[in-house]
Order: C-alpha cells, then structure tokens, then sequence
C-alpha cells in the first residue's frame, strides 16, 4: 500500500532504500512516492532485457547514465545520458541495457506493486 500523504515533507535519502532485483541483471530502488506519483531508480547490466509488458500509469523515463534502447508500441528507440521520453499507459513496452546504466522512472499513479509492502 502507498504512503499516506502529510503536510510535513521529509527527504528520501538513496543509502536508506532498500533495493531489490525484480529480474536477473536489473536492480530496483524505489525513491520517493505519494499515492499519485512514485520516483524509481534501475540499474541495469549491460545485456539486460526487460519483460515486454504494460501498465495502466503513465510512465517517464529518463537515462541519467548509459544507454538503452526502449521498444514502445511499434516504436523503438535509442536513449543515452539526459534522454527521456514518456511511455503512455496501456501501451506494451520493453527496455534493454546497451551499456551499464542508471535509469530513473517516474510513475503516475504510485505503482503499487512497487511499493514496500
């Protein structure tokens, strides 16, 4: 479930999340989320393909270093450090790392499944 909101705003500090690795050669952080908006941070190996798949939260995705290429619907594309891009919800997608890389992913809603339980 999603952190109830509160007037008092408090940093995220990166050394206190917890991290898991949902997919082999993927590793996960989830950042800072409310009910309506999540920040993840992923690492991905060089050689790592995601799991082509959708969900109903739009999705913004930005390469803060290294490089993927991102196959949205019948489109792919090729990102590289400060590329973004956003993935429209309901639309199938799928990423693969070219190179080691740290990728942020802004949701909206909050992914629930991502979220720690």
């Amino acid at each position: 479930m999603t952190e109830k909101k509160s007037a008092e705003i408090a940093p995220v500090r990166l050394a206190d999340r917890p991290s898991s690795s949902p997919e082999a050669g993927l590793l996960r952080q989830v950042l800072a989320y409310s009910g309506d908006l999540m920040l993840v941070r992923h690492l991905a190996e060089p050689g790592w393909v995601g799991t082509r798949h959708s969900h109903s939260h739009e999705q913004l995705v930005y390469v803060v270093r290294g490089r993927i290429r991102l196959a949205c619907g019948d489109t792919e594309s090729e990102l590289a450090a400060g590329d973004s891009i956003i993935v429209p919800g309901g639309v199938e997608h799928q990423a693969r790392a070219l190179e080691d890389s740290e990728i942020l992913d802004v949701f909206t809603p909050c992914r629930e499944d991502y979220a720690p339980q």
